[in-house]
């Protein structure tokens, strides 16, 4: 939905990526990782948003979280009255009053639309066919990557997000197999000199590698970056296919 790095870009809103599976009764589901700032809108054009099944937070900076607060308005006011039942929300401690404090509500009302439960370091958690397991990365807040499993046939197919973070131990696990890495490349080489907050192309490179991930996929370049700059750094570093994330594209595991 959206894959702008730290705000909104003209072209794209903020960190937001839909994820679908079906199960062995072929009954799709559906679960966001991360629901950043102004990615409801175009969401509403690839799935009802009453037909979520959870949403995953890789960490509580704007960019990831905010729109849980649109999603709580249509979920709690819309005319025909709440949606049924609660929507599971993952996020890092502290979410559940993240959430209330950036929306203006009371826990109780939270409680009535959200069921927020906190993640847990390699702690995996099931979703319909699907396997979520947080990783903690490095980044200034709270923060993991997500690594989602899902059976097909005799093999699993592996998405890894690595949220956002710098290089880390965390990152191996994560990305370890995967047939698709969605790594963040906001960091410039050369231009950016802080570590512990984001990658740059060629550090997701690295990682990408470094577990033998078969694809990758660049994600949250911020509007000041030139995206064929990190995918070149990318490049250098990861033999395999490697292109840059984009609103409404749909990549196949």
């Amino acid at each position: 939905m959206g894959c702008a790095g730290s705000f909104p870009s003209p072209g794209s809103p903020a960190s937001c990526y839909l994820v679908e599976a079906d199960d062995a009764d072929l009954r799709t589901w559906r679960v966001l990782l991360d629901l950043g700032s102004g990615a409801l809108g175009p969401l509403q054009r690839y799935a009802r948003l009453d037909a979520l099944d959870a949403v995953v937070l890789s960490h509580l900076h704007p960019d990831h979280f905010s729109d849980v607060c649109g999603l709580y308005v249509f979920r709690r006011y819309a005319p025909g009255g709440p949606v049924p039942g609660t929507l599971p929300v993952y996020g890092p401690s502290g979410a559940a009053a993240r959430i209330a404090q950036a929306y203006g509500t009371g826990p109780a009302d939270l409680a009535a639309t959200y069921d927020v439960r906190e993640l847990s370091d390699a702690a995996p958690l099931t979703l319909g066919p699907l396997t979520i397991t947080p990783y903690r990365v490095v980044h200034p807040v709270e923060a993991y990557g997500i690594r989602v499993e899902a059976r097909a046939g005799r093999r699993t197919e592996v998405l890894a997000y690595t949220g956002d973070t710098d290089e880390c131990e965390g990152l191996l696990p994560l990305a370890k197999g995967a047939d698709l890495l969605l790594a963040e490349a906001s960091f410039q080489e050369g231009r950016e000199d802080a570590r512990g907050v984001h990658l740059t192309g060629l550090r997701a490179g690295r990682a990408a590698a470094d577990a033998g991930c078969r694809r990758l996929l660049l994600t949250h370049v911020p509007v000041w970056t030139e995206p064929e700059v990190v995918l070149a750094e990318a490049r250098s570093a990861f033999p395999g296919p490697v292109e840059l994330a984009r609103p409404g594209a749909v990549h196949l595991i």
